[in-house]
């Protein structure tokens, strides 16, 4: 016996205790009903899996203007409901009417007992797709916002922060593909994800693909999709990120890195907002927002024939500039005073306050590893501190003290290859462990590390 509950509603009591008799070895509860404006309170409490409804309650009526009528109001109070009409006139305009209003399906009588449980458990099936599509997006709603809480709001009331807000705020409702640049920490994806909340496709999914991290010869499976057996590992059909973030954002992060020939391939998709699964030759239509975003000189790289051009002006219809922490200082307290708050919580410190003279060595570094690296160093310095206030010398940073208060003369490259070096070296050449002190991706440790020899 099937787990289902039906409510049958007819004038004819013979109707009533027929079709219980027949749907009762089907189905767990069957619930009859005579006078239809008794259905409300069932319909409200959403109680049944289908409603079995006549189309005629009046003595004498054929119109089925009475059942259109209550159908409209059941789906009007629940519009999830799956209604099966009934009628002992085989109207096949009637039928249609029906259906074009909102009913699932149609029986006439007399019926075939046979003919009425067919039809009704097609209508409970139905009914149990849509119950598991309605718990489907009420999961996909709660992940959603449970993952975008670990991202947190844009933070900064400096000059360059307040611009920032006036793009973001013109931008989002838009569908324009955005390009965000900045250097690495500085929060790129907080932004994306900030335009991402803001726009239309809020109510849908934010997907981030790493393209620094994903092999070239994985690249079409990943973003693409494949097919069972479209190569060795590929033991069931799959769906790649297109299709996950259909209708919602897509956020390429590290998009310089991509070769030309993958650079080629994404252009294709871009365009005609339509991809192809590996192993298929079904082509699938996606309808995505587009956020990309890198730290590498795009434009010149386009100079040097290392990036498409065609590519390049079709991701940044508009370009972001996020600021390095350096150049926004005054929201150095602000951001600190976030994380501080985040890390005493997680680690069940008592609460810490933050000194002037800490606050004043702070602004004093030259933070390569921008905001991340400030997050970092926050949580390092209130697991090692129990006290309340946390001083300029609990603040271990990553380069000297006199080389960060004459930040003015620096060569930042210099300073980045020191500071490099200082973490491998303190980290016996553990590249994850120094990465991590860094804020930087082990992608992005890797280039530098290629970058400055070591």
């Amino acid at each position: 016996m099937i787990e289902g509950k039906i409510l049958v509603i007819d004038d004819d009591e013979d109707i009533l205790l027929s079709t219980k008799v027949i749907l009762k070895k089907e189905f767990s509860k069957i619930k009859t009903i005579s006078e239809p404006s008794d259905i409300i309170p069932y319909i409200e409490k959403k109680i049944f899996d289908v409603i079995l409804l006549d189309m005629n309650f009046t003595t004498g009526a054929t119109s089925g203007k009475e059942g259109l009528n209550w159908l409209k109001r059941i789906l009007k109070i629940n519009p999830e409901s799956v209604v099966v009409m009934m009628t002992a006139y085989g109207d096949i305009n009637l039928a249609i009417e029906a259906m074009k209003n909102g009913a699932v399906d149609f029986v006439v009588k007399p019926w075939e007992n046979k003919k009425l449980l067919a039809t009704i458990l097609s209508a409970f099936n139905l009914s149990r797709s849509k119950q598991e599509i309605v718990q489907l997006k009420s999961k996909q709603e709660i992940l959603v916002k449970d993952i975008d809480q670990s991202y947190t709001e844009i933070i900064g009331e400096s000059n360059n922060m307040l611009e920032l807000y006036e793009i973001i705020n013109k931008v989002a409702p838009t569908d324009a593909n955005i390009l965000v640049l900045g250097e690495n920490g500085t929060g790129k994806e907080v932004i994306a994800r900030a335009i991402h909340r803001k726009s239309n496709r809020s109510e849908y999914l934010f997907i981030n693909v790493d393209l620094g991290a994903i092999p070239e010869n994985l690249f079409e499976s990943e973003l693409f999709g494949h097919v069972k057996g479209a190569f060795t590992d590929a033991k069931e059909d799959r769906a790649g990120r297109f299709e996950i973030a259909n209708g919602g954002t897509l956020f390429l992060d590290e998009i310089g890195n991509l070769s030309l020939p993958l650079q080629s391939k994404l252009l294709t998709a871009i365009q005609k907002k339509e991809i192809t699964r590996v192993g298929s030759n079904k082509s699938i239509s996606v309808n995505i927002r587009l956020i990309c975003a890198t730290n590498m000189p795009l434009k010149e790289m386009v100079d040097k024939n290392e990036f498409r051009q065609d590519l390049f002006f079709r991701i940044n219809t508009v370009e972001i500039h996020v600021p390095p922490i350096r150049n926004r200082l005054d929201d150095i307290p602000l951001i600190s005073n976030h994380f501080l708050d985040i890390y005493t919580k997680k680690y069940n410190k008592p609460s810490m306050k933050i000194s002037i003279e800490a606050f004043k060595k702070l602004k004093k570094y030259n933070w390569p590893g921008n905001i991340r690296e400030l997050q970092h160093i926050i949580e390092r310095t209130v697991i090692m501190n129990n006290g309340n206030i946390l001083n300029a010398s609990d603040f271990v940073l990553n380069i000297s003290e006199s080389t960060s208060m004459n930040k003015n003369n620096l060569n930042l490259e210099k300073v980045e290859k020191q500071t490099i070096e200082r973490a491998l070296k303190k980290h016996n050449y553990n590249v994850s462990s120094a990465a991590k002190e860094l804020g930087l991706g082990r992608t992005t440790m890797y280039r530098k590390m290629t970058k400055y020899g070591f």
